[in-house]
């Protein structure tokens, strides 16, 4: 079992994949009210696109085109967090422990990801 977790730790698409999951079950729990739908929108494009941009940079075609998509992820991890911070604060949800953990995995993905790319600056 412990390798299971250690590959689930390290399996960053995996991680995003899931987290858009549970972000998606969270969503549908939010109140029927324009402000929920606005920061609902926002979240779940900004969370799914990290996932999204990890796998489109996997299919890239040069190293600049990856550092692009990997950049891209890191900027929808942030966003996200702004989005989170929002919907945790605004009242809009009772379950503010569950968006606190989910703050916590955005921003596990997103140091992961900045730590890539990092690298593949520093490698030019």
């Amino acid at each position: 079992m412990q390798n299971c977790n250690s590959k689930f730790k390290s399996d960053i698409k995996l991680r995003c994949y899931k987290l858009s999951l549970n972000i998606i079950k969270l969503s549908d729990t939010l109140p029927n009210k324009r402000s929920s739908w606005i920061i609902q929108d926002q979240l779940i494009r900004s969370i799914t696109s990290i996932g999204a941009n990890l796998v489109e940079a996997k299919a890239s075609s040069s190293r600049l085109e990856f550092k692009k998509f990997q950049e891209i992820a890191l900027k929808s991890a942030n966003e996200s967090k702004y989005w989170l911070g929002l919907l945790r604060d605004s009242g809009l949800t009772k379950d503010k422990e569950l968006v606190n953990e989910f703050l916590s995995e955005v921003n596990e993905l997103a140091n992961m990801i900045a730590s890539g790319v990092l690298k593949l600056k520093n490698k030019k």
